[in-house]
């Protein structure tokens, strides 16, 4: 049946009766258009010569400065080949109930029962033509199996080279050769206003794509404090994690991880980690297997006006220091609270934000330059950079699985402190499944002894579980209390 459609008519009638006048009136203004009509075509130009007319240009229908739509179908079709879709299974949320929902809210996609195994659902995109893939960080969090898929429908069991939680960056790589990679922009050239392109798998949709401008750049988020995001206004959901963000030269300039949201869905809001940032931590993961950066050891604030004009500054700039660690490199090179960092290494620091990126940009060891005020004065200064606690910056370490379902690795330094830990003993639960999974153990447990026998090491944890024994006790340390496990091995 064809649709029918309805139009509204009226229908007007005069409630006056016809003039017996109008009929001649009429005559006379048909007339006179007519006569109108052979005087403009008399003056028009003659036909050209062999009796064609000449032809007129049609006038246009933009003005000559108007600024049409950029194309992103090359884009697509020539880029999306290096985009993958990521799935990434774990155990099971275990009755957390999951983590609030926060303003800034990082978007991939979750299973939706926390007594079911994780599934979690990303994007990522081929840096290199041997398999190497770019993610973000909380995509294969906690993951056990990662699994990759190509936009030709191919499908690869990924190996997690590294993360780093930091940046929300992680390194992944398939076997595969031969493949589709993406080519590599410069962040730093891109301009607010000028057009991205992202493309990802939201809800699961692979080699989706939107279009947008870049909103602001250098974008500081609570607890991002070493990642100038992008902001885009181009429409990312849940899914879209990981993928990359290109300019219009097809080049990637971004990797999408967040928005802004009240609702956990698309608000106009959307950051991307600077291609650059990822691309060193690819570097380091691949070629040391963790993350390096350099610190200072001081806590940092904003210049407001107020605080500038007491401090006797002409601009509300800079870094201000309000605290030194005892025997941190700060102090070391004399470095004092209320003294104002304005430049690092050459590089300006208008904002407290700006510093934190630079310094974690220097190989630990290095000495680097500072101009900082002093007591009404600039002087400059230089200072030996440390290294960043394992706490802050840390690479995947690699984990060893047992008969108890439980991928461990030894404890860090700090965590060893954090957990006042001083007998040696302690390896941490990175994941857990299988048999210990059933009985209540977590990621993040530490377990200290088995059957009464202190664990100090991977190998010994192993030993210990592969053995005759069924039947186990371990004590393990779990935020700040300690507590016996049973588990039964069948």
């Amino acid at each position: 049946m064809q649709p029918i459609l309805c139009r509204k008519v009226i229908y007007m009638e005069s409630s006056k009766p016809v003039s017996k006048k109008q009929p001649l009136l009429v005559i006379i203004l048909i007339v006179a258009a007519l006569a109108a009509g052979y005087v403009y075509l008399s003056r028009q130009p003659a036909p050209a010569s062999g009796g064609v007319a000449a032809k007129t240009e049609a006038p246009a229908l933009l003005p000559r400065n108007a600024i049409t739509l950029p194309n992103f179908a090359d884009i697509a079709e020539q880029e999306g080949r290096a985009v993958v879709n990521i799935s990434a299974s774990g155990p099971p949320m275990g009755g957390t109930g999951g983590a609030p929902l926060d303003f800034f809210h990082r978007f991939n996609t979750p299973s939706p029962h926390e007594d079911m195994p994780t599934q979690d659902q990303g994007s990522g995109f081929i840096v290199s033509t041997d398999g190497v893939i770019l993610t973000n960080a909380h995509v294969v969090e906690g993951a056990t199996e990662v699994t990759v898929r190509l936009a030709d429908e191919r499908e690869f069991k990924a190996k997690i080279i590294g993360s780093d939680k930091l940046t929300d960056v992680a390194v992944l790589r398939i076997n595969a050769k031969d493949l589709p990679a993406v080519k590599i922009g410069d962040p730093q050239q891109s301009r607010v206003g000028e057009w991205v392109v992202a493309i990802g798998s939201p809800f699961g949709f692979d080699s989706s794509v939107t279009a947008g401008i870049i909103s602001a750049k250098s974008r500081s988020l609570p607890d991002e404090g070493y990642v100038p995001f992008i902001q885009t206004d181009a429409a990312v959901n849940p899914g879209n994690s990981g993928g990359p963000l290109f300019n219009l030269n097809g080049e990637v300039i971004g990797i999408n991880s967040q928005i802004y949201t009240r609702s956990g869905g698309y608000q106009g809001l959307s950051f991307a980690i600077p291609i650059d940032v990822a691309m060193k931590i690819e570097k380091q993961l691949l070629e040391h297997g963790k993350v390096s950066r350099g610190r200072l050891g001081i806590t940092i604030q904003e210049v407001d006006p107020r605080l500038a004009s007491s401090f006797g500054l002409d601009k509300a700039e800079g870094a201000l220091v309000s605290s030194v660690e005892k025997d941190s490199p700060a102090e070391q090179a004399g470095i004092e609270a209320g003294d104002v960092i304005r430049k690092f290494n050459g590089k300006d620091v208008r904002h407290s934000n700006d510093l934190p990126p630079l310094v974690a940009d220097v190989a630990p060891g290095t000495a680097a330059t500072l101009d900082v005020w002093h007591k009404g004065k600039t002087r400059s200064m230089t200072v030996t950079v440390g290294e960043m606690g394992a706490n802050t910056a840390r690479a995947a370490q690699p984990a060893s699985k047992n008969k108890l379902g439980l991928s461990v690795r030894p404890l860090m330094p700090d965590e060893r402190r954090e957990a006042g830990i001083t007998d040696g003993s302690g390896v941490l639960v990175e994941r857990a499944s299988g048999p210990a999974m059933r009985e209540g153990i977590q990621s993040g447990d530490i377990i200290l002894s088995v059957n009464g026998e202190k664990i100090s090491s991977v190998e010994q944890l192993n030993a210990l579980t592969d053995g005759k024994n069924k039947q186990l006790a371990l004590y393990i340390a779990r935020d700040g209390s300690r507590l016996f496990v049973a588990i039964t091995i069948k």
